[in-house]
């Protein structure tokens, strides 16, 4: 039944329509937040046949997965996978959002991360805490538990995490004089980081600054995912933290306005790469670059033995920095939770967390992967990604079922004050009025389901 929808995928998607239409799934619609977690009773009757999706982003990274279900449908016979392969993060969610419409989700889902709270409010995805281990669960980075809870239950799980920080090139700094930070408790200030972009001016560098401009654009989620972190380094947020009932006074408060404007104030200098393309590290025009762990390899590809990885500016608070990746859940519907737990479990083994993210890149979502890794472990060159995301420095997006509205929102203030350099408190207060509107017309996202 799903061999409909591979020729579907490989004529480029010529409808969503029709895609639903060749797809098989477990079904389950709009069906309401389960009140207690039953997904996993300890048993698996008879042969259970599972689907499962995937957004697919790298080939290595599909390559890894392809291989990993093959090896678990030849070990076992009790669990059978059918892995298939979707577009990239925006047709993605689209797609979900109208399989869950129209009763047609898969078995096993990826999903990025802050979207989980959405799917759980809305009934698209079952609580997982019951499938789950007590060895395993302690074993996971406490930002994969904290990423994956809503509501006071486990709604999903990744086998990897992500990390940021600024890239930079450690011999034109100590040429420039300017100190390395060694880390998260080291972090440059604001001000002295404004400082230290005018002199790798004066050294030369034109635009010593890469933000990444090149993918600020309607729909993505770089913008939230890359800068809420200086929002909330200023003692600011996108939304109130405690009760999520309310944008205004948060996304617009003197907090956030004064990050946003400093940050605004770099481009408005002329620091900042205008984006036009994302070689602005590699080749050479910036010597500073706010990303994250994906471009790692191309980086020192570049220049070998000459990049370090140092925190996120400090922006009066301490150093904040983002977290939280694709994470696996189950929908709602009639599949066996424990068939799907089992594959699930799989994927979580050590050795397959470090295969995958050998494959990506990523941070291993569980200690014991960890120590399998050279890059992350304690002398590692991304070991900093580990310390922020166990110490707490690493914030999750706002886990409200309000998020998609929070990070459109925000994304488009974000655009508006970097890319069109409108004025930062009328974007923010405009910003926080859209996400308002979207609480009240949700009467808030009340915990027990609309």
């Amino acid at each position: 039944m799903h061999a409909s929808l591979s020729r579907i995928l490989v004529s480029g998607l010529s409808a969503t329509a029709l895609l639903l239409a060749g797809c098989g799934g477990s079904g389950g619609g709009e069906t309401k937040q389960p009140r207690s977690d039953t997904t996993c009773d300890g048993k698996i009757e008879g042969v259970a046949h599972i689907t499962v999706w995937f957004h697919s982003e790298q080939s290595s990274e599909i390559g890894t997965l392809r291989s990993q279900v093959k090896e678990f449908n030849k070990a076992q016979h009790q669990v059978r996978v059918e892995l298939v392969s979707l577009p990239g993060r925006r047709p993605y969610r689209e797609l979900v959002d109208s399989a869950a419409a129209s009763g047609d989700l898969p078995d096993l889902l990826d999903f990025d991360g802050p979207n989980l709270y959405s799917y759980a409010w809305s009934g698209k995805i079952r609580p997982i805490g019951s499938c789950v281990p007590a060895a395993l669960r302690a074993d996971l980075l406490p930002s994969i538990r904290r990423q994956g809870t809503y509501a006071g239950q486990l709604w999903g799980v990744g086998t990897f995490d992500s990390g940021m920080g600024l890239y930079v090139r450690k011999s034109v700094l100590r040429k420039a004089g300017i100190r390395i930070p060694e880390g998260a408790g080291d972090a440059w200030t604001a001000d002295e980081f404004t400082g230290i972009l005018h002199r790798l001016r004066k050294q030369g560098y034109r635009t010593p600054l890469d933000l990444y401009l090149y993918s600020i654009k309607p729909g993505d989620e770089w913008p939230t995912y890359g800068f809420a972190p200086a929002v909330w380094s200023a003692g600011g947020d996108l939304i109130d933290p405690k009760s999520y009932r309310t944008a205004d006074g948060y996304l617009n408060s003197p907090a956030t306005v004064k990050a946003l404007t400093t940050i605004q104030g770099w481009v408005k200098e002329g620091l900042v790469d205008p984006g036009k393309d994302d070689r602005a590290f590699v080749e050479g025009r910036s010597v500073i670059s706010w990303l994250g762990h994906w471009v790692y390899g191309d980086y020192t590809e570049a220049f070998p033995d000459d990049v370090g990885i140092v925190p996120l500016p400090d922006f009066g608070k301490g150093t904040v920095t983002g977290m939280g990746s694709w994470q696996w859940g189950v929908p709602a519907g009639e599949a066996d939770g424990d068939a799907v737990w089992r594959f699930l479990a799989f994927l979580l083994k050590p050795e397959q967390v470090h295969r995958m993210t050998v494959a990506n890149g990523a941070i291993p979502a569980t200690n014991s992967a960890v120590k399998l890794s050279t890059q992350y472990g304690p002398n590692g060159p991304e070991h900093l990604y580990i310390e922020q995301l166990r110490s707490g420095v690493a914030r999750p997006r706002p886990q409200t079922p309000a998020y998609p509205a929070i990070t459109d929102a925000f994304s488009w203030a974000f655009r508006k004050i970097i890319l069109d350099r409108a004025p930062v408190e009328s974007t923010l207060d405009q910003a926080a009025d859209r996400i308002d509107k979207d609480l009240a017309a949700h009467d808030g996202y009340p915990q027990q389901g609309p």
